[in-house]
């Protein structure tokens, strides 16, 4: 195995005996015959002129089977040989609609079949990080790579809830052809790579629109957090229409819902306050999870990624998975024909549980998405204009378990008070339970949600400088701090750069799978920095 898809990866260098997220060399070479045969089907799509009503099963596809090689969501070498098997089906099914010219024509990931056996030297050769030799244009093809990744995520989401954007799709497809075309120079893909980024801020506007017509926009909401009496589900990932399902099956049945990690932003929409089952947040960041699921006693839904492997059996019991994410030895949740998904298990399960632990107290606040950030634009242009607030700062992101995160603590605190950060992801768990204070009744911290809910800190941003009539998004008194982990904040960056963002810093380590003349590409066309000390930053983000 070789993969350096993460920020944790070993060494920061790449991963080659087993993966820091817990997978096996077993699991990640499954993940790269994956990634190899979906770059296939793409290929046999683009050269079909109307896939008629096939077009969403094979849009699903090439979605799903990125998303689901996203880090920390899928563990079962099983389920990703299904995977893989569908995908070969499909465009074995799809290449038999093409003329015997464009048979013949097809390229290798298109024809190549590797459920037929593939050797050392094949799979080095073809298949995997390491086959692309310039170590220039590896790094730019996985780092589109991993913003399609990310984009796919954001994608399924909003496809799930009903809404589709067909060029969204068609974008994913086209790219990953061109990432196996040896023509394309470094200049082609950078190019590429900043496409790519116009397409992430399309699918998380695809997934804004999704959410807010299905569940109401944000609102600024008080959470628990601390558990009742009830026995209780824990729910954590993404998808909000998953949480809807189980809201809806759970009334009545005497089990309170309560959302983990990324979850947390569900507290935040109208549609779910009317659930009195729905009672708030328990723990903190995905990488909590072990001890936090061992003391929750009840069953835990994973809808997406961010699973941690358990160290033992302690709730292996109580663990489900649904959707993209799969581990071995947890219950996963089909889907049904009609897109339904069936509970009454988990909620069985539950009524058999001991009631969460308490291992919290108090409240924290959140719903400051861009629609209810603009409900309060008087109040902060009022603020930005008396210097009250002298500048906002970006810290969305990714958390991690690495030490080095105790920097985006560390630096919150170290912030002058006449500071707003604006946040979105779990990197928020690093500083949204420091009671930070207020500004003009502004807090200081403004949650906008999930990390797919960073479009609101993009749209925020877009709105100030039309208000202040600014010419260059950079004129604004904002400064990014970003925290990455894995493949949705990759899609993020490129979303901020697309916009013509700069001087980001990033950490707290670069990508591994940034070669350093990409890096210096970066560098020199958007002023892309890594983390220095907290003193150094605040001085270079805030006070310069």
């Amino acid at each position: 195995m070789f993969c350096f898809q993460c920020q944790e990866t070993a060494n920061n260098k790449g991963c080659t005996i087993k993966g820091v997220c817990g997978k096996t060399a077993e699991v990640a070479d499954l993940q790269d015959n994956l990634i190899f045969v979906t770059k296939g089907l793409a290929q046999v799509k683009n050269r079909i002129a109307d896939l008629g009503d096939r077009r969403e099963e094979v849009d699903d596809r090439i979605a799903d089977n990125l998303f689901t090689t996203i880090t920390n969501a899928n563990f079962n070498a099983k389920s990703i040989e299904e995977y893989i098997d569908e995908t070969l089906e499909l465009k074995k099914e799809l290449i038999a609609t093409l003329d015997e010219d464009a048979k013949k024509n097809l390229p290798l990931q298109a024809t190549f079949d590797v459920r037929d056996g593939i050797s050392d030297e094949e799979r080095k050769q073809y298949v995997g990080v390491m086959a692309t030799k310039d170590e220039d244009i590896r790094s730019l093809r996985e780092l589109i790579t991993y913003g399609l990744k990310g984009m796919a995520a954001y994608t399924r989401h909003a496809n799930v809830l009903g809404y589709r954007d067909e060029d969204i799709h068609d974008f994913i497809a086209d790219t990953l052809e061109k990432i196996t075309d040896d023509s394309l120079t470094v200049d082609d893909l950078v190019a590429l790579t900043l496409k790519t980024g116009e397409y992430g801020v399309k699918a998380m506007a695809l997934l804004d629109e999704a959410n807010t017509s299905r569940f109401g926009n944000p609102e600024i909401t008080e959470v628990s957090l601390e558990p009742r009496d009830n026995p209780g589900i824990l729910i954590s990932g993404h998808d909000l229409g998953d949480m809807e399902m189980l809201l809806e099956q759970t009334k009545g049945t005497g089990v309170d819902v309560y959302t983990h990690s990324e979850m947390l932003p569900a507290n935040y929409y109208p549609a779910f306050k009317k659930y009195e089952h729905f009672v708030g947040n328990y723990g903190g960041s995905w990488w909590h999870q072990r001890e936090e699921f061992k003391s929750f006693n009840g069953p835990i839904l994973m809808m997406t990624n961010c699973i941690v492997p358990p160290r033992d059996d302690s709730y292996l019991d109580r663990l489900y998975t649904t959707g993209v994410a799969s581990y071995p030895g947890a219950t996963f949740i089909e889907e049904g024909k009609d897109g339904k998904k069936d509970f009454t298990e988990i909620i069985e399960k539950a009524k058999n549980c001991k009631a969460p632990e308490k291992i919290e107290e108090g409240t924290l606040v959140g719903g400051f998405a861009h629609n209810q950030v603009f409900e309060l634009a008087d109040k902060v242009v009022d603020a930005v204009k008396s210097g009250a607030i002298r500048k906002f700062v970006v810290m969305g992101g990714c958390d991690g378990r690495q030490s080095d995160r105790n920097y985006y603590e560390e630096f919150a605190k170290a912030l002058p008070e006449d500071t707003v950060i604006l946040t979105a992801g779990c990197a928020k768990y690093r500083y949204n339970k420091l009671h930070m204070g207020d500004i003009d009744g502004i807090p200081r911290v403004l949650d906008a949600g999930q990390c797919n809910d960073s479009y609101s800190l993009a749209v925020i941003a877009m709105k100030l400088q039309e208000i202040f009539g600014l010419n260059d998004i950079n004129e604004l008194p904002i400064a990014y701090n970003i925290a990455w982990y894995e493949q949705k904040a990759v899609i993020v960056l490129l979303a901020l750069l697309s916009l013509g963002i700069k001087n980001i810093h990033l950490g707290p380590t670069l990508p591994a799978f940034l070669s350093e003349n990409v890096v210096n590409v970066l560098v020199e066309n958007f002023q892309i920095a890594p983390n220095g000390t907290v003193e150094e930053d605040i001085e270079t983000l805030i006070n310069a």
